[in-house]
C-alpha cells in the first residue's frame, strides 16, 4: 500500500511538473514591437573585417536609435562571418554580436538576429555561379547545414531573454515551390522548439519574403510566440530609382508619386531594353491606397494565425527625390499604424538610410522625423 501511495505521488509530482512546462511553453512572451531599423552591411554583406568591421558600429548608434524614439533593432549576419568553410566559428564576429546584443539591452532596444545570407542560399543570385551554389531546397546536408548554425546560434544566443532577443530563421528564402519553404520551415522550427521552447521566432514568406506569397505559408499551429515577416519596396521604380543593380535602375525620366508613375513620353524615351519592365508603372494609379491592397494577404495571414506582422524591409535609395521618398514614407507609415504592422527600415547607415557613419552626422535628418511622426510602441 506504501508503494501505491508513493507511485500516485510520483505520478502527480510529474503531471505537475509536466503541466509546469507546458504553461511555461506555452506563455506568450513580451516581445513587443513597433519601430525599428536593419543595422545592416557590418556583419552581413560587408567586406570589412578586423579594426574596421569593429569601428564600424559602437554603442553610441544604440544610444543615438534610443534617443530618436526607435525600439528595436535587426541584426542581420552572414554565414561566412561568423564560420570559415570547415564549419569553425569565426571569434570575432561572435564577439561583435555579443555586444551588439548587450548595448541593444541597455538601450532598451529589443532585438531580431537575422541569419541573413548563408552558403547555401542567396537571396540575390543572378549568375550561374550563385545560382549553382543555391542548393538549399535540393540538398538535405545543406538543410542540415542551416540547423547545425540554428544550433550554435542557440547555444551561443540562449540565456538571452526571450523579452528581449528573436530569431529570424532565414532572410528572404527564394524557393522554387512554396511547399519546399514551408517543409523547411516546419524543420528549423522543431529543431529550436527542442532546444528553446519559448524564444520568439520570425518567420518570412516565400519569393523574398513577398506580401503577395503570405497566403502560402505554413506557420506552426499553436505557437504564438512567432512573428509573421514580409519585405515591401513597391512600387520598385521610385524606391530604387538609380539602383546600378536592377534593370530599372537604367530608367532616367521621371517618377510621379501619388500618381501614375511614369508617363508616356518618358516609357517612349527609356532604354528599349527594360520598357517590358517598365510598361505596368505607366498603367497603375499608385497612391496609398495601392499600398492598402498589397498589404491585404499579408494583414489576413497575421489575422489567420492571430499573430504579430512585421514588415522587415522598406525604404527609398539615397539618390531617389526627397519630395517622392517622403511622400511614399509618410503613406508607408500610416498603412503600419492603421494596422499595427511593426517595421525596421532598411536601414541605418548605407544606400537606403538616414545615418552617415563615415561623417558622423545625419544624411536625412527629415527622414528620421518623419519616421518617428508614427506611433510609438504603447508602453
Amino acid at each position: 500500500m506504501r508503494k501505491n501511495v508513493f507511485t500516485l505521488a510520483a505520478v502527480i509530482a510529474a503531471l505537475f511538473i509536466s503541466l509546469s512546462c507546458f504553461a511555461q511553453t506555452g506563455k506568450v512572451n513580451n516581445f513587443r514591437i513597433k519601430r525599428g531599423t536593419n543595422i545592416s552591411h557590418w556583419l552581413s554583406q560587408s567586406e570589412q573585417r578586423g579594426e574596421a568591421r569593429r569601428l564600424h558600429i559602437q554603442e553610441d548608434d544604440f544610444d543615438r536609435l534610443e534617443d530618436l524614439g526607435f525600439d528595436f533593432v535587426r541584426i542581420p549576419i552572414d554565414e561566412v562571418q561568423f564560420w570559415d568553410e570547415k564549419g569553425n566559428k569565426l571569434p570575432e564576429a561572435w564577439d561583435l554580436l555579443k555586444n551588439a546584443l548587450d548595448w541593444s539591452r541597455k538601450h532598451n532596444l529589443r532585438a531580431i538576429v537575422d541569419l541573413h545570407i548563408i552558403r547555401s542560399h542567396y537571396f540575390n543570385a543572378v549568375n550561374e555561379a550563385d545560382q549553382a551554389a543555391n542548393t538549399l531546397f535540393t540538398s538535405e546536408k545543406s538543410q542540415e547545414d542551416l540547423l547545425n548554425l540554428w544550433r550554435q546560434l542557440s547555444a551561443f544566443l540562449k540565456d538571452r531573454s526571450c523579452d528581449w532577443v528573436a530569431y529570424e530563421f532565414m532572410n528572404e528564402p527564394v524557393a522554387p515551390e512554396h511547399e519546399q519553404w514551408n517543409q523547411l520551415v516546419a524543420k528549423v522550427h522543431k529543431a529550436l522548439r527542442k532546444l528553446e521552447p519559448q524564444r520568439t521566432l520570425v518567420v518570412g514568406s516565400n519569393m523574398w519574403q513577398g506580401h503577395e506569397t503570405m497566403k502560402y505559408l505554413k506557420v506552426p499551429e499553436g505557437d504564438k510566440n512567432i512573428v509573421l515577416s514580409f519585405h515591401y519596396y513597391n512600387p520598385m521604380i521610385l524606391t530604387h530609382y538609380g539602383a546600378w543593380w536592377t534593370p530599372l535602375g537604367k530608367y532616367k525620366g521621371k517618377v510621379h508619386y501619388p500618381g501614375v508613375l511614369v508617363s508616356k513620353e518618358d516609357f517612349d524615351a527609356a532604354p528599349d531594353e527594360i520598357k517590358d519592365q517598365l510598361k505596368p508603372y505607366t498603367e497603375q494609379y499608385w497612391d496609398i491606397n495601392k499600398i492598402r491592397e498589397q498589404f491585404k494577404d499579408a494583414i489576413e495571414a497575421a489575422k489567420k494565425y492571430g499573430l504579430q506582422l512585421f514588415c522587415g524591409e522598406w525604404g527609398v535609395y539615397e539618390p531617389v527625390d526627397r519630395e517622392l521618398a517622403y511622400n511614399w514614407t509618410r503613406d508607408m507609415l500610416t498603412v503600419f499604424d492603421e494596422f499595427n504592422i511593426a517595421w525596421t527600415t532598411w536601414c541605418y547607415d548605407a544606400d537606403f538610410g538616414f545615418w552617415d557613419q563615415q561623417r558622423h552626422t545625419y544624411k536625412d535628418r527629415p527622414l528620421v522625423e518623419l519616421l518617428m511622426s508614427g506611433k510609438p510602441l504603447e508602453k
